[in-house]
């Protein structure tokens, strides 16, 4: 298994390092179009997500990004030194009284265009995972 880390200050304007971040996990590892997008989208909500909710913009705080590349799938690691979030009562956005709501849909959309997201210690730790076939 290999693995890269990176660290960034709660910053939102440091989501260009993490895209940059993903651009070079792409060309290393022949990333296709297909979950390219995908990756992009879900790995950037969710450290945005970290620096907002987690982190609450403090930029004394960091998040941590590591991607662990296994045989058919590519591990998204996003870590906050927030206090967590309640993960198992989320609203849907989806539901009619949500609609107006601009709140609440990145766990959402991360659930739909990955093929797993794991929340691990309280939500401080969130693991995206992509397969590769």
């Amino acid at each position: 298994m290999k693995s890269f880390k990176i660290s960034i200050p709660s910053l939102i304007e440091n989501i260009n390092i993490i895209e940059s971040f993903i651009d070079n996990a792409r060309e290393k590892f022949q990333i296709n179009d297909d979950i390219y997008g995908n990756i992009m989208i879900s790995v950037t909500e969710c450290v945005s997500n970290a620096i907002i909710h987690g982190n609450r913009n403090d930029v004394n705080k960091t998040v941590k990004l590591e991607l662990e590349f296994l045989d058919d799938q590519l591990k998204f690691i996003i870590e906050d030194e927030g206090n967590g979030f309640d993960f198992e009562n989320l609203t849907d956005p989806t539901s009619p009284e949500n609609l107006q709501n601009p709140g609440g849909r990145g766990v959402f959309i991360m659930k739909h265009l990955c093929d797993e997201v794991d929340f691990e210690e309280d939500g401080k730790r969130t693991v995206l995972t992509f397969y590769m076939n």
